[in-house]
């Protein structure tokens, strides 16, 4: 759950009524914990967050952050300890052995799977489908991930020890362990972006520059490959503030408000230290990085074979019988034509005064006319015949990705699709939804977007749908969204809904 980057909601610290609620919630979770070990890990007087996250699939987890270090993430209503906690109350839940090689997998979002169970003479630990569990590792006491049992003890022995036993949530080293420090990561890169741009983006004679194109034109194409600039996740939150930080610690930059409302760097000290000691990274220009792929490292993006296939229905299933094709059968639109062809031929319907005309009989009657035309309608034409019968289908789509078995589900795909909405004060953003679905990753996407426009970028949850997010960039960029899909990722344009909201030449509001 936590193998990628999650994204933060809000960060708020815990009033005193929701804190004593959480005590009550973790005693009855975790009945071992004693009262005064309880106040310890929720103290009254001490700083705890509470911080609203969205996994990279869009799940909604609440943490519970001391001292900047992650204690407790609830996911749908059930609490669950970090590796941090964990650490200091080792028997806190049951726990499963693996060999320290099992790590590497856990780490990467694999779920513990029951050969790699190691079963100590005891025996396993008593746990329910669903329980909450942690994994250690052989001659190593403090566990490594937190999950919940995919089956229940005896379940694990009756399948003979195979098969998934943990479903692994939150493993040491991952984005939540890291969490502990993810302002501080954020304001590592705000620093580093912010002097990369003054010792190599900006000149004297851009002087007084607007801190707006400061921050979109110099610090976003500063930004090393594979990042993300988010002043939101930083512990400044705007870059007014940031700059005033930049100011005051440093000295390196004077703004001045030159319009009301509007702020502008007016002076730079180039002959600053830290400015004169800091390194610009050997990285290439953001314009001359190779694009990411599809999201899988060194495995080009090659977008999936898409076919429209349809559904038998209960109600055609007597027509579809001689074929062998019963309810739920799924087939092409040529198949599903030559099996009612050969119906009709087999059952000599074929209008002997004029062969453009299929005699309707009783299997045909009841499977494709209204009730209103039982008496009326006697014959049909071959087109007709053929488009009752696909009109009468359920409409289902196959997806097949390079090197994976073919998906079958039901509905028309959705098409990727792009809009424009408004954001306050009238500012335009462009939304990106359903990438998922053509094997794209909406973070990559994200990440790419925001180089190639120099415009910040974000993901957010897509109402309705657990497990799906879209992308979100500053500006007007459709004419840019529309021509990375169809040239570097070649999606076929029937498949894209929006392109035509695209300003002429690719202009940004």
């Amino acid at each position: 759950m936590f193998a990628k980057q999650f994204r933060v909601k809000s960060n708020i610290v815990i009033k005193g009524s929701d804190r004593r609620k959480l005590k009550a919630d973790l005693s009855a979770a975790f009945p071992s914990l004693s009262a005064d070990e309880v106040s310890e890990l929720v103290p009254n007087k001490e700083e705890l967050n509470v911080v609203k996250v969205y996994t990279h699939k869009g799940d909604a987890v609440t943490l519970y952050v001391l001292h900047k270090n992650p204690v407790f993430f609830e996911l749908e209503k059930q609490l669950f300890p970090t590796v941090y906690v964990l650490w200091r109350y080792p028997a806190l839940l049951p726990t499963f052995k693996t060999w320290p090689p099992v790590l590497q997998k856990l780490s990467g979002g694999a779920d513990l799977m029951l050969p790699g169970v190691v079963v100590p003479s005891c025996g396993l630990p008593a746990v329910k489908q669903g329980d909450s569990c942690a994994v250690t590792l052989v001659n190593n006491r403090a566990p490594v991930a937190v999950g919940t049992a995919a089956v229940s003890t005896e379940e694990m022995h009756r399948m003979g020890m195979k098969g998934r036993g943990v479903c692994v949530l939150h493993t040491y080293k991952d984005y939540l362990w890291s969490c502990s420090v993810f302002t501080e990561i954020m304001d590592t890169l705000l620093l580093q972006c912010f002097l990369h741009a003054l010792k190599s983006k900006v000149k004297k004679s851009e002087l007084p520059l607007l801190t707006s194109t400061f921050l979109r034109n110099h610090m976003f194409s500063c930004c090393p490959s594979g990042k993300q600039i988010d002043i939101k996740k930083s512990s400044y939150k705007k870059l007014s503030k940031f700059l005033q930080a930049m100011e005051k610690q440093y000295n390196i930059v004077r703004v001045k408000e030159l319009t009301k409302g509007v702020e502008s760097i007016v002076d730079v000290d180039w002959k600053n230290p830290e400015l004169r000691s800091f390194s610009v990274p050997e990285e290439a220009d953001v314009e001359l990085t190779p694009l990411p792929d599809g999201g899988e490292g060194d495995i080009p993006y090659h977008p999936p074979e898409i076919t429209t296939l349809y559904s038998v229905s209960a109600r055609l299933e007597p027509l579809f019988l001689n074929a062998n094709k019963r309810k739920g059968a799924t087939l092409h639109s040529a198949e599903v034509r030559s099996v009612v062809t050969e119906y009709v031929k087999n059952n000599e319907l074929v209008d002997e005064n004029n062969k453009n005309y299929v005699t309707i009989n009783p299997t045909l009657c009841d499977c494709l006319l209204e009730k209103s035309e039982y008496q009326e309608v006697v014959s049909l034409k071959w087109d007709d015949l053929f488009s009752r019968t696909l009109g009468r289908m359920q409409e289902c789509y196959q997806v097949v990705f390079p090197g994976q078995a073919p998906t079958i589900k039901k509905g028309r795909i959705d098409p990727i699709d792009i809009s424009v909405a408004s954001r306050g004060s009238n500012k335009k953003v462009t939304l990106i939804k359903n990438l998922e679905v053509y094997g794209l990753d909406p973070a990559v996407m994200a990440s790419v977007l925001q180089h190639r426009v120099q415009a910040s970028s974000g993901l957010q949850p897509v109402p309705g749908a657990k497990d799906k997010v879209l992308v979100q960039i500053q500006g007007n960029q459709i004419h840019q969204v529309g021509k990375l899909l169809l040239d570097h990722y070649q999606v076929p344009r029937k498949y894209i809904q929006g392109l035509d909201k695209a300003q002429k030449g690719g202009k940004k509001k």
